[in-house]
């Protein structure tokens, strides 16, 4: 061999630097004088690298260039052509650099070049579960109340672990959106109390729309209508027979499953569009101290304030420690910033001179999960059936606090998951502490500043609880207690004083539907 040569491992010779640049030098001069008189090397070059170099030519791009050579002659040729080594990715026998797009197609005809491709950015791949794709959401909501920011953050929030009870009409557990990965149910349990109903299933409507809010996953829909909560268990408490009528004992004995089954089924929430037509004091009423045997023992509960506007609240939504939730208006836009409080949404004053709701939540034109083609709903109000789905119409359209109750059970789902440890107290200070004001004077519920919120203060200290709590005759209040010190068999069933209550005073036929709203 010469003195100016060198050989690599294939037998390949090469010239020393400065014979390099003569003969290059004479190349150019062979195309000048000479055009087409040699070939075009091919491009060793991903087709991005070479439809950049034919869009925007000098605009700078980032490479990784993978060698055929082992010494740096190639690297050595990138500064010529103007660019920058970045990092030396031997593993590969490769490196990263930058340098002007025509440039980095030069450098992919060069000997010893085997490939140039984009350095691309890495997509995180964190996802526990499957990633939810919100690319085809058409609902406003989930985008409105920011529950679309935790699914795809680090820590991948969409429910998973935690069950909300949806104490209603019935679910239907085989709805494909309600299904897992592997084609189960995320319907874990299901009970019927109500003594006229024939299964748990849903031929009325109401319950199945409810808890498509709080956990659907969009399945039949392509990504269209996801809940809050995509990944939530759901147990499905069937208080009303199958035409939608429900009693007040209906619901306390749909109170006392849950309350007996909590720990069973990691119960955590409990979502309730329901309210007495009855009015009462929360002190006195059977059903605010039922719901409030569940608050104390770690059970959020998530009343709609009903649709009657401005007018008093019944129980179990008159309770000062549930959440009772309002219903507010979207204006078809995703931003919350033109949002207002509907006319329609329960607010103002209780008997007892408690200001409700506690915070709003969209509840105009949702679309929700479809029981069945022949549900009640479905058949008395047909022109809100949503269809173009894959099987028949499987969702459908509704307005009404009914609507805005579930949104908040499947944002405090989320805010449980991401720390398993606050008590309902807790979680309903983030909630109501990370509103945003909107018009009407109220407070929307936002998801994520409600995860994001670090404080561990509790609402309702030193709020009174209700009488039939109470082992004496003292005027008990709830105060800044730690929650692990409490004796919870002081505040369980069996402390309540049933026989003192007047059973006859009591209208079973008091349940109000009416979180419905049919208007416009």
């Amino acid at each position: 061999m010469g003195m100016g040569k060198s050989m690599d491992t294939t037998g390949r010779f090469w010239l020393n630097r400065s014979q390099g640049l003569a003969f290059l030098l004479l190349l150019v001069l062979l195309t000048m004088l000479v055009p087409g008189a040699l070939p075009q090397a091919p491009f060793h070059a991903h087709p991005l690298v070479v439809q950049l170099a034919a869009e925007k030519p000098d605009a700078v791009v980032s490479v990784i260039v993978q060698k055929t050579v082992k010494d740096h002659r190639v690297e050595e040729m990138v500064a010529r052509l103007g660019g920058t080594v970045t990092q030396d990715l031997s593993i590969i026998n490769a490196f990263a650099a930058e340098m002007p797009a025509q440039a980095a197609l030069e450098l992919a005809k060069a000997a010893g070049v085997r490939w140039v491709s984009l350095d691309a950015p890495v997509v995180p791949t964190a996802c526990a579960s499957p990633c939810i794709d919100t690319s085809n959401l058409r609902s406003f909501y989930p985008q409105t109340i920011k529950a679309t920011k935790l699914w795809n953050e680090t820590g991948n929030l969409q429910g998973q672990g935690i069950a909300v009870a949806v104490m209603d009409t019935g679910i239907n557990a085989t709805h494909p959106d309600l299904l897992n990965e592997r084609g189960a149910s995320r319907v874990v349990a299901s009970v019927k109390v109500n003594k006229n109903a024939t299964t748990t299933d849903d031929y009325y409507g109401h319950g199945t729309f409810v808890a498509g809010i709080i956990g659907g996953n969009g399945k039949t829909s392509n990504g269209a209508y996801i809940g809050v909560a995509p990944k939530v268990n759901l147990v499905n408490v069937k208080i009303s027979d199958d035409q939608g009528k429900a009693t007040t004992s209906d619901l306390i004995m749909g109170l006392d499953w849950v309350y007996h089954h909590r720990t069973e089924h990691n119960i955590r929430v409990l979502s309730l569009s329901v309210t007495s037509s009855q009015n009462e004091s929360y002190r006195t009423s059977p059903l605010d101290a039922a719901v409030q045997v569940l608050w104390f023992n770690r059970v959020v509960v998530v009343v709609s304030s009903g649709n009657l506007g401005k007018k008093e609240l019944y129980p179990p939504a008159n309770d000062p420690f549930v959440i009772t939730v309002g219903a507010s208006a979207d204006n078809g836009t995703v931003a919350s910033s033109d949002d207002y409080v509907t006319k329609y949404s329960g607010q103002g004053k209780t008997i007892d001179g408690l200001t409700k709701p506690d915070l709003v939540a969209p509840g105009n034109n949702i679309i929700s999960l479809l029981s069945n083609n022949k549900s009640v709903l479905a058949t008395a109000h047909p022109d809100h059936l949503v269809g173009g789905f894959t099987g028949s119409d499987r969702y459908y359209r509704m307005s009404g606090t009914s609507a805005s109750a579930p949104m908040v059970a499947g944002a405090s789902a989320l805010v449980l998951q991401s720390n398993p440890n606050l008590t309902p107290d807790q979680v309903k200070f983030r909630l109501v502490k990370a509103a945003n004001s909107i018009k009407g004077g109220a407070v929307q519920l936002d998801a994520y500043n409600a995860v994001r919120n670090t404080s561990t203060k509790s609402l309702n200290t030193g709020t009174a609880i209700n009488n039939w709590l109470k082992t004496s005759s003292q005027n008990l209040k709830w105060t800044s207690l730690n929650w692990d010190s409490l004796n919870w068999d002081s505040l369980n069933w069996d402390s309540l004083n049933w026989d003192s209550l007047n059973w006859d005073s009591l209208n079973w036929d008091s349940l109000n539907w009416d979180s419905i709203y049919w208007g416009n």
